[in-house]
């Protein structure tokens, strides 16, 4: 689909006749790429119903912002008929006075079910729910539950879902899937059909990452959110798979050394984009002048032996990449569950014959190396070369197997005061590594070359 341009009013309304016949995930992504004036001038000349569709797709960029330019009776009327999980993410984005005036032209009901759902921490299950799903009394039969099924089945999330509740106490009983439903008999029992086991629940507090893990685990389309047995709504595996490409988003930037980005990388005004990554480089430049410091302690060292600054670069970049491999591991392996706070010294058990190995690997990779330029004439190393590969060598040994194991406990540590792993990035973990590389590779050097270079 082509993108559009800022467009006269008679020939919006003839590309909105157009968009209206597109496919909704096309028009989404054709208004992503036009200004706030032009989406909002299209969207105004959009069918109502149309427009709805629009809004309720969560790929829709800069929602609120539209959601807000549009005129106040469209607009609440727009509130109204969407999804209700939508509203609120719309709502929740919205600053005053415009919230509160879209919030007050609402019908209480729906007024008072959005302030319920805006009054959940971020993140949480119930912040992501709809209430617009299938509950049945268990008294019901199969086929008074299809004909109810067929009237609601437009205003319901899903409808692949039935949760069944007591008449009396409105506690949740059982659920069953549509299927089984389609499979029963007319005048059997909703109870009949379904499964004879407790459905599996979350609660409203529950953060997105469980949640996720929970639906995985289960293989659910949905999972209702219960508090003191009575559902509240229910997380679709669709709402899902949007919250957690946000959270992978974000944990991708913080690794990558910098704070997330909570707009499209294009749309992310200058001014912003430095504000999000000047704090972070800051912070680890001032941390590599440790590195400066490091080295002015062994200048005397660097004096006499000048030949080991050619190592430095190697010597750094392999127990940062070391360092870095390992933090990637275990924040992925902690952000899956297939290990927890407790498993940490197995972690490291794991990790220290691995950082050997890989740095015995790496060592005598930087000995054929010294040895086949000192044979083959590229560099002259003096008179001590044997002793300066040994140096090199060692050092790498110790090197990688310090990174590896810094950077695989890092994120525990981070982990056990309540930070996101994903702050370990792989620069904050490469600084950390350059800072004692330096100070092993001297140590090193130190032992060995005593007496000869040094």
């Amino acid at each position: 689909m082509n993108d559009f341009s800022p467009v006269a009013d008679d020939e919006a309304i003839a590309i909105a006749c157009i968009l209206a016949n597109d496919h909704v995930a096309d028009v989404v992504e054709a208004l992503n790429h036009e200004s706030r004036e032009t989406a909002t001038e299209l969207l105004c000349a959009v069918p109502f119903e149309r427009l709805v569709e629009i809004f309720d797709q969560p790929e829709l960029e800069g929602a609120p912002e539209l959601a807000e330019a549009l005129p106040r009776p469209k607009a609440s009327k727009l509130l109204t008929a969407m999804s209700v999980d939508r509203a609120a993410d719309i709502l929740r984005e919205l600053e005053d006075p415009a919230r509160s005036e879209l919030l007050g032209a609402l019908v209480p009901p729906l007024r008072a079910t959005l302030l319920s759902i805006l009054g959940y921490p971020e993140g949480s299950a119930a912040s992501i729910m709809t209430t617009e799903f299938v509950s049945v009394p268990s008294d019901w039969t199969v086929g008074r539950t299809l004909d109810y099924i067929r009237k609601v089945e437009r205003t319901r999330e899903t409808v692949y879902a039935i949760y069944i509740v007591d008449p009396q106490t409105h506690l949740l009983v059982r659920s069953t899937g549509l299927r089984r439903l389609i499979a029963g008999e007319p005048d059997d029992s909703i109870l009949s059909v379904a499964p004879d086991r407790m459905p599996v629940t979350v609660s409203p507090l529950i953060d997105r990452e469980n949640l996720a893990q929970t639906i995985s685990k289960y293989d659910l389309l949905a999972v209702p959110v219960v508090d003191h047995g009575k559902i509240l709504g229910i997380v679709t595996i669709d709402d899902i798979i949007d919250t957690m490409i946000e959270e992978t988003t974000e944990d991708v930037h913080r690794f990558g050394g910098m704070e997330a980005l909570d707009e499209p990388y294009m749309k992310m005004s200058f001014l912003a984009m430095i504000k999000k990554r000047g704090g972070w480089l800051c912070a680890l430049f001032i941390s590599e002048m440790l590195t400066a410091n490091a080295m002015q302690s062994y200048e005397g060292e660097l004096e006499k032996a000048i030949v080991l600054t050619l190592f430095i670069p190697l010597i750094m970049s392999s127990g940062g990449n070391s360092g870095s491999q390992a933090t990637s591991l275990v924040i992925r392996a902690l952000a899956l569950r297939e290990i927890g706070l407790r498993d940490w010294w197995r972690v490291a058990l794991r990790e220290l014959p691995t950082g050997l190995v890989l740095g015995a690997m790496l060592g005598v990779v930087g000995v054929c190396r010294i040895a086949l330029w000192q044979y083959m004439g590229f560099y002259d190393y003096g008179p001590h070369w044997p002793l300066i590969a040994t140096t090199v060598g060692a050092a790498l040994v110790g090197i990688v197997t310090f990174g590896s194991l810094s950077g695989s406990m890092l994120p525990f540590a981070l982990k056990r005061v309540g930070f996101d792993p994903a702050s370990a990035s792989a620069p904050f973990v490469a600084t950390l590594v350059d800072v004692t590389g330096l100070v092993i590779y001297f140590s090193v050097a130190l032992v060995i070359l005593r007496g000869t270079l040094l």
